[in-house]
């Protein structure tokens, strides 16, 4: 298999409405760091002995942003001890012991790959999982040489996702939410998504699922898409509050334009373009997109996790975006092409940082409350103030008259219509006729008067 593979992020369509736009955007309940009372400040990390690395050669020389998201410095306190990172995407293969004994645990939620989620998953997209934990955790080898992770000694969890076009017999989001309810359970502190779908909304069993991570203080992150793939939006799960989105840079930490997308719901930006990996053979391939910006931040998460364990997973995503390095075009925080800005591990390792009460990418549980018109809490019975006031009941109603025919007139018809009638048309009559005869006779009158000539 070649060295030099162009590898892309997947782009999930799922059978979700892409219509549904959500009215709340995250990044709108994320607002800004001042949201969160301030509490203690963290404790100074105890320094690890750092692990071996080679700058000079070639391949590490090619890890551009071991130095660039200052990571090499973060290993002069911690290389990830203690954290487990879960993988969800197309399983981590054995890539010919590259990951020695760091992958602890695995499943399959396909129903097409085997139990351990560690035999690659769709024909395409084989490499994908191996690739995206190699740039998360590879332990990296003995003598400082070769391709290395940015959290080496973290440990991995490979649940093997199918996605479409694979032979999975699962419908895609339902594997996702019993992947991330599987990696809880088994004790994952970071769980990596490196896929999106393309649609703001989500389907509704992923609100447990959600909600089951960050019950158990999981730090979530994902990637934000890239516009190459035809991702023009920031899709789920990257819509989803409480996440961390993942938006991608080139190599002078610009925003890049066709290995990741850009939107309001992004909180850090990491390398994008021209990355390593390792693929399932074992051998060193390049790729690029946002599938491989997430699991440099996810390492960097483990790097936060193991310097400083007394943290909560919402003050480990404020430590990774509060030191989070501005750059010039940025018109504020977050900013619709950086987030909060570009990842330095080093400082979210060391940096003395204010806590936070709660997740500064925000609250799922009320963006469903809200959004999801869940079911209101039982109203209380009102307090009758007042004595009830006593009605008297209305008089019995007449009794109905007897039928009778409606040709013959009853009393009630002579009463009122016939005998009204005949005492006001009988002496009409009468008048009239009065008045005729007299007009006759006066007629007759004046004929007799009148000379015959």
């Amino acid at each position: 298999m070649s060295a030099r593979r162009v590898l892309s992020a997947i782009v999930v369509s799922t059978a979700m409405a892409a219509s549904v736009l959500l009215a709340a955007s995250p990044a709108a309940a994320a607002g800004s760091f001042a949201l969160s009372p301030v509490q203690a400040e963290t404790p100074e990390p105890t320094p690890t002995p750092p692990v071996p690395d080679d700058p000079s050669d070639p391949v590490r020389a090619q890890e551009y942003w071991l130095d660039g998201a200052h990571i090499r410095d973060a290993w002069n306190t911690t290389l990830g001890e203690g954290v487990t990172i879960a993988v969800l995407d197309t399983g981590i293969s054995a890539a010919g012991g590259a990951f020695g004994d760091s992958v602890v645990g695995g499943t399959d939620v396909s129903g097409a790959g085997s139990a351990d989620g560690r035999t690659p998953v769709g024909v395409v997209q084989g490499d994908h999982g191996t690739l995206v934990a190699s740039t998360a955790a590879a332990p990296g080898s003995a003598d400082g040489t070769g391709f290395i992770g940015v959290a080496p000694r973290a440990k991995l969890l490979s649940v093997s996702l199918g996605f479409p076009g694979s032979s999975a017999t699962v419908p895609f989001s339902q594997q996702v939410a019993d992947g991330m309810r599987w990696a809880v359970d088994h004790g994952a502190d970071i769980i990596n998504l490196s896929f999106t779908t393309n649609t703001l909304d989500w389907d509704k069993s992923w609100d447990d699922a959600f909600l089951y991570a960050a019950a158990h203080d999981v730090v979530v992150i994902v990637a934000a898409g890239n516009r190459g793939n035809g991702t023009d939006i920031v899709g789920a799960p990257a819509t989803i509050p409480g996440v961390l989105t993942v938006g991608g840079v080139d190599q002078t930490g610009t925003a890049s334009r066709e290995a990741s997308t850009q939107g309001i719901t992004i909180g850090v930006m990491a390398p994008s373009e021209f990355l390593l990996g390792i693929t399932a053979d074992g051998s060193v391939g390049r790729w690029e997109g946002t599938s491989g910006a997430a699991p440099i931040v996810a390492g960097a998460a483990a790097l936060v996790r193991a310097a400083h364990p007394e943290l909560d997973a919402a003050n480990v995503i404020n430590r990774l975006i509060r030191t989070a390095i501005r750059v010039p075009e940025m018109r504020g925080a977050p900013d619709v092409l950086y987030g909060y800005g570009l990842l330095d591990a080093a400082a979210a390792v060391t940096a003395s940082v204010p806590k936070v009460s709660a997740n500064p990418m925000g609250d799922l549980k009320e963006w469903i409350r809200v959004h999801r018109r869940a079911t209101s809490p039982d109203q209380p019975e009102p307090e009758v103030t007042k004595p009830a006031v006593e009605v008297q009941p209305l008089p019995a109603a007449d009794a109905p008259s007897e039928p009778g025919s409606p040709l013959l007139p009853s009393a009630e018809t002579l009463r009122y219509g016939t005998l009204p009638l005949l005492a006001l048309t009988v002496p009409g009559i009468v008048i009239a006729l009065g008045v005729t005869a007299a007009a006759r006779r006066i007629r007759t009158e004046r004929g007799r008067r009148t000379p015959t000539p």
